[in-house]
């Protein structure tokens, strides 16, 4: 094998690794508002979507079948967003707290959630 085979071997071979280390890494565009999601809900229901919010008080409902909470925007607060989660609730979930959501978007209002992450609290106070 002389050297320009050796090379191309190599570029192939570079080219394979990254491609199948890419195989399952998400490339979307990021978080979507509350505000937009509401605004084009059409382009959105049956989607997969990425949003964060404010977990709105008094509308954290947690039981054994999941929990569910209305998000609003952490803009204008006159966007909200119904959220229903099945998977298992971080410990420091609580109303009036930031977190984001990934999810499908069943309806003009509602997400189905997957994911949830929730913000950590600040280590400094003033």
């Amino acid at each position: 094998m002389d050297k320009k085979q050796k090379t191309v071997l190599a570029v192939v071979f570079i080219a394979i690794i990254g491609f199948v280390g890419l195989w399952n890494v998400d490339l979307s565009q990021g978080y979507l508002m509350i505000s937009e999601l509401s605004s084009n809900s059409d382009d959105y229901v049956g989607r997969d979507v990425s949003t964060m919010g404010m977990i709105k008080n008094e509308t954290l409902d947690i039981s054994t079948n999941g929990t569910s909470f209305v998000l609003q925007d952490l803009e204008d607060p006159s966007f909200e967003l119904n959220v229903i989660y099945t998977g298992s609730l971080p410990a420091n979930v609580v109303e009036g707290q930031s977190i984001s959501i990934g999810g499908k978007m069943v309806s003009k209002d509602m997400v189905e959630a997957n994911q949830l992450v929730v913000s950590c609290p600040s280590k400094y106070s003033e």
